[in-house]
C-alpha cells in the first residue's frame, strides 16, 4: 500500500517539473493491483476534503481561465438507514420549513485547459442558507484511527452520514487517460467534522480520505463547509486524475424516545425566489469557480 507524503499542493516540496509550471512533489501511485491511499495522517501540513478529487503533473501548458462548474441541489427526506440509497425515509422530513432533511448535491466540472481536461480540483467551499441548523450531537463518530486506516466498514452504524455517492474522474492508466467511476461516502467525525471516503477499483485502485470543517458565514448564509482536495496520481510521472462530477446525498437522523433528531434542519422561513446557496471550487491553476443557486421553497 502506498500513502501520500504531501497531498496538500500548497505544502509539498519543490519540484522543477510540477504541473501548470508550479513546483510541487506529486503524490505517487500505480494502476492495479497497487492501491493508492491518502488520508489525514499524511496530510498534517494542511487540510483535506469534502469530498474528493484528483489532479495532474508534467503538463507544461498554463491554464487559461477557470473550469466551468454547474451545481444542482435538492432537499430530500431523511433516510431511516443513511447507508442505503434505497432506504425508506422518515415521515414529515424533506423540503418542509423547519423539518429535518437530507441534501443531495451534484457538481459538474468541464474544461480543457489542463491537457484536454479540467484543472485538478484542490478545494471546495459550500455555503448553507441562513436559518439552516446542524445538530451533530447524539450521532456516533468514526474514530480517526479507523478513518486513517481506510477501514470504514468498521465505523459505527450511527456515524454513517450518507449512502455511497459517485465521483466521475479521468485517471492515467498506462500511457492512456481513461474515465473512472468511484464511490464516495460521508461519515461523522470528531469535532463536528464530516469525513469523506472515496474508493475506486477500475481501472485504477484508489482510496482517498478527506475531511470538511464547518465555520460561520455572513448573510445570506449560515455556515460554510470548507475542505481541501488531495492530489492523487495513479501512475508515476503521469498526470493526476481530473474530476468531472461529484454526486452525494448527506443527511441522517435517529429517534430519541418519540422525538426525531435530525442532523440537518431546513430553515423556518424561505426568502422569495428560494433558499440561497453557493459553492466555490478551487483548482490547481490558482483559479476559483463560483456557482450560486436558489433551492426552491417548500410547496405550501
Amino acid at each position: 500500500m502506498l500513502r501520500s507524503k504531501n497531498a496538500n499542493p500548497s505544502d509539498s516540496p519543490s519540484r522543477a517539473d510540477g504541473p501548470q509550471g508550479q513546483d510541487r512533489q506529486p503524490t505517487r501511485g500505480h494502476s492495479r493491483p497497487r492501491t493508492l491511499r491518502t488520508g489525514p495522517r499524511t496530510l498534517r501540513a494542511g487540510s483535506i476534503l469534502a469530498c474528493l478529487a484528483l489532479a495532474a503533473v508534467g503538463l507544461p501548458a498554463v491554464a487559461v481561465g477557470a473550469p466551468k462548474v454547474s451545481v444542482k441541489a435538492k432537499v430530500l427526506p431523511v433516510p431511516i438507514n443513511p447507508a442505503s440509497s434505497k432506504s425508506r425515509t422518515y415521515p414529515k422530513t424533506g423540503n418542509i420549513l423547519g423539518a429535518g432533511a437530507s441534501v443531495e448535491t451534484q457538481f459538474t466540472i468541464s474544461g480543457t485547459e489542463y491537457g484536454g481536461f479540467p484543472s485538478p480540483l484542490t478545494g471546495v467551499v459550500v455555503y448553507l442558507p441562513a436559518g439552516t441548523k446542524l445538530h451533530p450531537q447524539g450521532f456516533a463518530t468514526c474514530s480517526n484511527a479507523i478513518l486513517e486506516s481506510h477501514e470504514v466498514q468498521k465505523c459505527p452504524k450511527r456515524s454513517v452520514a450518507s449512502p455511497k455517492g459517485e465521483v466521475l474522474g479521468v485517471v492515467s492508466f498506462g500511457s492512456s487517460r481513461v474515465q473512472e467511476k468511484a464511490s464516495v461516502q460521508a461519515f461523522f467525525a470528531s469535532g463536528g467534522k464530516l469525513a469523506f471516503f472515496t474508493e475506486g477499483t477500475e481501472p485504477a485502485s484508489i482510496e482517498i480520505l478527506s475531511t470538511g470543517s464547518f465555520s460561520g458565514a455572513s448573510n445570506p448564509f449560515a455556515q460554510k463547509l470548507t475542505a481541501v482536495v488531495p492530489l492523487v496520481s495513479t501512475v508515476p510521472e503521469a498526470p493526476y486524475a481530473s474530476v468531472l462530477s461529484i454526486r452525494i446525498r448527506v443527511g441522517a437522523a435517529f429517534m430519541q424516545g418519540k422525538r426525531l433528531i435530525s442532523y440537518g434542519t431546513v430553515p423556518k422561513k424561505c426568502p422569495k425566489g428560494g433558499f440561497p446557496a453557493k459553492t466555490e471550487l478551487k483548482f490547481l491553476s490558482g483559479e476559483t469557480s463560483t456557482a450560486s443557486i436558489k433551492v426552491p421553497c417548500p410547496k405550501k
